[in-house]
């Protein structure tokens, strides 16, 4: 997979070592302590798991330390704030470079499982009522996320809407979408009512009941395909396609740097457009 090419995995790590928090060292006494593991290292080990979706414990045997070295790492760096200052960096770097595009914007919720439960998850309709959860999450129409919200699989995504918009909103972003493309699913007047009210017109495909009956016709795909192509995207990672963390928090920050290696693979690939065609 192309997040693990080791010029895409550098890249992030120069944006991600500047952020990461001062270590008092503190002398031992007798002058006999274990090394440190490098946060470079750790770095790989949790690009490892949210790659491939393994085991902690193979993480950390592919990155040469341990399971618990690697999540004490990742929740002190959470602590720090790291991945969500990370994913802001990267879409204003997005947004500078090549331009997000955000005159249509879609909004589209993806279910995944959560075999360990915790916070934030619930039964999964989709999945025999086993655990899970999902995210709504808002893309232009070159499929790159500008906001999202993580939720337990049986909120629906209607209720996520307003959510997911006002993390837009926060970003400043949604001033420059003039229309919003959803599903049928969407249909109802109070998210009608909850877009008109931020300044979007909606395309929203009229829901038809069954009659006499005939099957409901398939739903024209419209602009809604750029959100179906990132959440293709995203459910590529092994960590986000089944999570077994325990809190939301934890989840979203492992979406959010699922979102950073996307958006750096866009990025090298825009910078390679004009170079012979090579092996990337």
């Amino acid at each position: 997979m192309l997040a693990l090419h080791p010029r895409v995995v550098e890249a992030v790590w120069q944006a991600v070592w500047p952020r990461l928090p001062e270590r008092v060292i503190r002398p031992h006494p007798l002058g006999c302590h274990r090394r440190r593991v490098p946060d470079r290292v750790c770095f790989h080990g949790i690009l490892v798991r949210l790659v491939t979706g393994c085991s902690w414990d193979v993480a950390g045997r592919l990155a040469h330390t341990s399971e618990s070295t690697l999540r004490r790492r990742r929740d002190e760096w959470l602590r720090a704030g790291v991945f969500s200052g990370l994913v802001e960096e990267a879409l204003a770097g997005y947004d500078r470079i090549i331009g997000l595009q955000l005159e249509d914007l879609t909004v589209d919720g993806s279910l995944h499982k959560a075999p360990a439960g915790g916070e934030g998850t619930g039964p999964n309709c989709t999945d025999r009522g086993r655990r899970g959860w999902k995210w709504s999450i808002a893309a232009g129409t070159d499929g790159i996320p500008v906001g999202w919200v993580v939720a337990p699989a049986n909120r629906n995504d209607c209720k996520l809407l307003e959510p997911t918009l006002d993390t837009v909103a926060a970003r400043g972003l949604l001033q420059e979408a003039g229309c919003i493309h959803l599903d049928r699913g969407y249909d109802l007047d109070f998210v009608r009512q909850a877009c008109t009210s931020r300044g979007l017109h909606t395309v929203i495909p009229r829901r038809r009941p069954d009659g006499q009956g005939r099957q409901k016709r398939p739903a024209p795909l419209g602009l809604r395909w750029p959100v179906e192509r990132t959440n293709s995207w995203l459910s590529n990672f092994g960590q986000l396609r089944r999570n077994t963390d325990r809190y939301p928090h934890q989840r979203r920050a492992a979406l959010e740097l699922a979102i950073v290696l996307i958006i750096t693979i866009k990025l090298i690939k825009w910078a390679k457009r004009w170079q012979p065609r090579s092996t990337y």
